[in-house]
């Protein structure tokens, strides 16, 4: 009797993964499912012009320094301080609350948007 040569297990692998494809293959016919058209994307709603939410920048020019004031809405959140001599800072109103704090240039702000306000 001569020896049986054992099948790697790769290539039983190979023929099971091969069996299946084909066979669903098969299943799938394209005569059994009916296919529903999509509806197409809702209409864009309308823009409508309300307030413009760019800021309102006064700059004030005297003799020791330029000082540029933000403003949305009327109200002032920022102003830029830029001194004849030396660096440049800002006077923010981080909270709203309407009182202004001092940060410096190389201190970035964390950006911060209104959402909702009454």
């Amino acid at each position: 009797m001569m020896p049986r040569k054992k099948l790697p297990l790769i290539s039983i692998a190979t023929y099971g993964l091969l069996t299946l494809m084909f066979s669903a293959d098969l299943d799938a016919q394209p005569g059994n499912t009916k296919l529903e058209p999509i509806p197409g994307p809702p209409p864009i709603p309308s823009m409508e012009s309300g307030q413009t939410l760019d800021p309102d920048i006064t700059i004030i020019r005297s003799k020791r320094k330029i000082v540029h004031e933000y403003r949305i809405n009327g109200r002032l959140y920022a102003i830029k301080v830029i001194p004849r001599h030396g660096p440049a800072y800002y006077i923010i109103d981080i909270d709203g609350d309407g009182t202004l704090d001092v940060r410096e240039k190389f201190v970035l702000p964390v950006p911060q948007w209104v959402l909702l306000s009454w």
